[in-house]
């Protein structure tokens, strides 16, 4: 495994429990032995669940399943089971096979059916899931389920990850405290097309799975879509999220229930960055002044994805030079004598030339920082855009050289 990312946080995070919802993890030698590599988690009657996944025209076995069983709700529970080491992805029929054996597996385990099992699986492309492996430890999974195990299941979900993610935010709903916990994997083989990893959120409040669906959908656009590593979107990346009912019920967009859940998203997604493979630096790109919100994506996906401007960054090197030709490539509208830069709050560039007030000896010690923040306007409008990356060095590559040995 890669050492701990600089980046990392102190520690993982205490997320309660959420009423409702269970979880195991055990090895099952997926691909490798002595690691954790499988999680359960086995949700209550009256569960809600919804999704979002990769548009990727490869995606893998797991992921169509999934896509064909969201929004088909009935009284039942549900049951999320993610393998690591092995995507299943590249495999045909026989992927396919994996997932039907699997779910029918999980179903009779739990008493629940078909088309409320929910399967997931990252780690290797093109090799054949050994789904009897998966299945053969569904008995201990299952006498192993508690109600405050997210933490193992987060960390049974790593593929090159240095550290198990997750996040809790709490919200005041008609006098009744509500909660959401969420976990996610993700370090490299990341890029803004939904959802550039594997997340999975758990709430006790009641939602319906329409309305659960519209703010999930509608809250990766702004979290999970708006964060890069490495410019590569994944054949597997899968949001799920399960609402139990065993708290106050959630029947409008906007109040503090989104709210919650938004920041839930945003801290997993950057997480993800913070430990993107070889990572150092974790960039915020903020884009305004452009001709429209799209406008200003295109930019900050630009600036977010240029190797020049990352390799830049673990070198230490304010060269805004290479963040001038991101603009110009984006395929945005920009007009270079309306152009301005900034490395935080240090003024680079103004109007199409460098600032008479910048010095390189400032831009020199502010990228020397692990949290970075690149400010472009365009001078054109009111479109605006952010987005969040992370530096690319040596370490990259020797971490994606050396996957599959």
């Amino acid at each position: 495994m890669p050492a701990l990312s600089p980046l990392a946080p102190d520690r993982f995070p205490d997320l309660p429990v959420i009423d409702g919802v269970r979880f195991a993890a055990t090895e099952a030698g997926v691909r490798y032995k002595n690691r954790t590599d499988v999680m359960l988690a086995l949700c209550d009657p009256g569960t809600t669940v919804a999704g979002v996944f990769t548009r990727s025209s490869t995606r893998s076995a797991p992921v169509l399943d999934c896509e064909a069983k969201i929004g088909v709700e009935g009284g039942e529970g549900a049951a999320i089971l993610v393998n690591s080491g092995n995507s299943n992805a590249f495999t045909g029929k026989a992927g396919e096979a994996s997932v039907a054996r699997i779910c029918a597996e999980v179903a009779s385990a739990t008493g629940l059916p078909g088309g409320r099992i929910f399967t997931s699986s990252t780690g290797v492309i093109g090799e054949r899931l050994p789904d009897d492996r998966i299945t053969a430890v569904l008995d201990r999974l299952v006498a192993g389920l508690d109600p405050a195990g997210i933490e193992p299941a987060a960390r049974a979900i790593m593929t090159t990850d240095t550290f198990p993610k997750g996040a809790v935010r709490r919200a005041r709903i008609e006098g009744q405290d509500v909660k959401i916990a969420g976990i996610a994997k993700g370090s490299g083989m990341i890029a803004p097309d939904m959802a550039t990893m594997l997340v999975y959120i758990f709430t006790d409040a009641k939602v319906a799975q329409p309305l659960l669906q519209e703010m999930l959908s509608d809250l990766t656009q702004r979290t999970f879509n708006c964060i890069t590593v490495d410019g590569d979107t994944s054949t597997s990346d899968t949001l799920l999220m399960a609402a139990t009912g065993q708290a106050a019920e959630v029947t409008e967009r906007g109040g503090p229930f989104e709210g919650a859940l938004h920041e839930v998203m945003l801290d997993l997604a950057h997480q993800v960055v913070r430990d993107g493979e070889g990572a150092t630096k974790f960039v915020e790109v903020a884009v305004t002044g452009a001709v429209s919100d799209a406008d200003a994506r295109k930019v900050a996906h630009s600036i977010a994805n240029s190797p020049l401007v990352k390799t830049a960054i673990a070198g230490e090197d304010p060269n805004w030079g290479r963040i001038v030709m991101a603009v110009g490539k984006s395929g945005a509208e920009a007009d270079r004598d309306r152009l301005s830069i900034r490395f935080g709050e240090i003024e680079v560039a103004r109007d199409g030339w460098v600032s008479p007030e910048y010095a390189e000896a400032k831009g020199a010690a502010y990228m020397k920082g692990q949290d970075l923040r690149i400010g472009v306007d365009l001078g054109m409008g009111d479109g605006q855009a952010t987005m969040w990356t992370c530096d690319l060095t040596h370490a990259y590559i020797q971490i994606n050289a050396d996957y599959r040995s």
